[in-house]
């Protein structure tokens, strides 16, 4: 009767240990399996022992084993899973569970996996897949994500193609339609390498109606005169553009024309995409915002938008800052900040600071005989910057260089401050 008991205790754990082991699981299965099977000989041995004596063992051992087959698997440890078997990060696992938390067996993750596994996802694009789209792992592989990869690999994608896709972590990878979509985008965009570009800024576009949205958005962009240059050269915003609700477009480019650059311009382009990102209803504000922080005219404002308009899009509180070092610290009138305003583009912190008080500090000390251009001294590279005003005094002033680097990292030296 025990060497019975013992072949079905053996023969229940494992086949209970095997319907829950993950493919790409590590551990070994005789070694979880006779784990497992000490603990269920204890539980049944205390069952047993327990009782009556005049009851036959056999009857009890039936019904035992039976309720221990029909029982329920333990919860299914998400988090967990997502740590162990997706390689996800603490916190990227607790924040992913949450939509898993309906998942009660790991049958459908470890499909999922194998199947990405086999598409040749390494476990670092598995972890950014699943990080970007907790509810890849709950997809249908044989309905959803086969289907998927085959209809994007019919249109001439490679399979590496496909994964590098599926890396981005996004809903569209399980969206059917992107299939049909994808011969449009590719014929949009010339080829897949800007179109994968793009998708990483705003891979929702894939997923966007065609009918609705985006050719009704690219005939405007035409025939305002703007399509070609936007679709040929792959900008951030060009997917926002493309994305947007079309009655919204015609607001955007009238928007844009109003800053006072004309659609035939050069930079008109760039303009509408500093309207997409910043928002045309918004852009009034942010115009206002700029005239009382740097004391411009509607003109100097014009100016700023055609030459630099990512100036457009910078927060209030970084305009508000670099108007206080222009005009304040370093005084500049605001009709020359308006003419050379790519510098407000550049860096506060690592970049115009570090520079202003190094040849401040040279200046005092008689290392130069007049103060440069600003525009000179903030447009070079760092590297002729260097070159030119810290290696030539490092024996006359031997602190000049450390103090430059450790400004640029934002601590500003008492030398620096003081001169």
């Amino acid at each position: 009767m025990w060497m019975m008991f013992e072949a079905v205790v053996l023969n229940l754990t494992v086949r209970i240990h095997d319907s829950h082991r993950s493919p790409f699981s590590t551990e070994s299965t005789p070694l979880a399996a006779g784990a497992a099977m000490l603990r269920l000989r204890s539980c049944i041995l205390t069952r047993l022992l327990s009782s009556p004596s005049s009851a036959s063992p056999i009857s009890p051992l039936h019904r035992l084993l039976s309720a221990v087959a029909a029982d329920p698997s333990p919860a299914f440890a998400v988090e967990q899973y997502l740590v162990d078997t997706c390689g996800l990060t603490r916190p990227q696992a607790l924040k992913a569970s949450t939509k898993l938390s309906h998942l009660k067996s790991p049958a459908k993750p470890d499909a999922v996996l194998a199947f990405l596994a086999d598409l040749g996802l390494s476990s670092a694009d598995v972890a950014a897949a699943v990080a970007g789209d907790p509810l890849l792992l709950c997809a249908d592989v044989d309905k959803t994500l086969a289907p998927v990869v085959a209809g994007l690999t019919g249109h001439g994608l490679s399979r590496t193609e496909v994964a590098r896709l599926v890396s981005l972590g996004r809903t569209i990878f399980r969206c059917r339609s992107i299939v049909s979509n994808l011969p449009y985008y590719l014929s949009l965009f010339g080829s897949y390498e800007n179109l994968q570009q793009l998708l990483k800024q705003c891979p929702e576009l894939l997923g966007c109606s065609l009918e609705k949205v985006v050719k009704p958005n690219v005939a405007f962009l035409r025939e305002c005169g703007l399509g070609d240059c936007i679709l040929s050269k792959v900008h951030l915003s060009t997917p926002r553009i493309l994305s947007t609700n079309p009655d919204r477009l015609p607001a955007m480019v009238a928007c844009a024309e109003g800053l006072g650059v004309p659609r035939g311009s050069p930079m008109f382009r760039h303009v509408l995409y500093a309207v997409a990102r910043v928002g045309e209803d918004k852009i009034p504000a942010k115009v206002d915002y700029l005239k009382k922080t740097f004391r411009w005219s509607d003109a100097e404002v014009g100016i700023v938008a055609c030459k630099n308009p990512q100036v457009l899009s910078r927060s209030k509180d970084m305009l508000q800052r670099l108007s206080e070092f222009f005009i304040s610290e370093v005084g500049l009138e605001p009709a020359d900040i308006a003419h050379r305003s790519v510098v407000l583009t550049y860096s506060l912190e690592s970049r115009l600071k570090p520079r202003y008080y190094a040849v401040k500090f040279l200046k005092k000390n008689g290392l130069l005989k007049c103060f440069p251009s600003y525009s000179t001294i903030f447009n070079m590279t760092d590297k002729v910057f260097v070159e030119r005003y810290i290696c030539p005094h490092k024996e006359a002033a031997p602190h000049v260089y450390e103090d430059y680097v450790a400004a640029c990292k934002g601590e500003v030296s008492t030398r620096f401050l003081s001169a």
